[in-house]
């Protein structure tokens, strides 16, 4: 087996991402924490890989996939009530439908995700259902009564002949 680096299936794909100072401070924890590799891997003139197992290769899905399902084990093994597989797929997936539940902009949450179609976005990776249906609508219903309720404090509705030129 062989590393490469292969290009993103769009040019959509090769991007920047913002990220939280959280997560910039644990991603320098990482960094700290881990043993420096004896030497630093090369592949097609890539280096400086942010996960890396204990030969100094970079982790590649299959890596996170075998981590997934020992952890997704462990807890089946304890719980009654049993944790379906996940994938580092799944996560992508659960990701997208957070930030749209979130209320993300559609067109900032298809450039996080690196699809050059909002439609890939929207139609297979934003996964919402009834309940989230009902919880809109219940946000909706919550803005109108506030809206209803400033208009109660109100005594007269303001109007250009309360304000005269001089």
């Amino acid at each position: 087996m062989r590393y490469i680096i292969d290009s993103t299936k769009t040019s959509a794909g090769t991007r920047k991402l913002p990220i939280t100072q959280d997560v910039a401070n644990m991603f320098r924890a990482i960094i700290e924490d881990r043993e420096a590799p004896k030497y630093e891997k090369i592949i097609d003139g890539y280096s400086g890989f942010l996960f890396v197992d204990k030969n100094g290769n970079p982790l590649v899905a299959m890596h996170w996939q075998h981590r997934l399902n020992h952890m997704v084990k462990r807890y089946n093994d304890i719980y009654r009530v049993q944790m379906p597989n996940i994938t580092p797929h799944v996560c992508r997936h659960t990701y997208c439908s957070n930030m749209a539940k979130s209320g993300m902009n559609p067109k900032t949450l298809q450039y996080l995700m690196g699809h050059s179609d909002i439609a890939v976005t929207l139609n297979v990776y934003t996964h919402i259902g009834l309940d989230d249906a009902t919880e809109e609508l219940r946000k909706l219903e919550e803005m109108e009564n506030a809206r209803r309720e400033l208009e109660k404090g109100q005594e007269k509705p303001v109007s250009q002949k309360m304000f005269k030129a001089i």
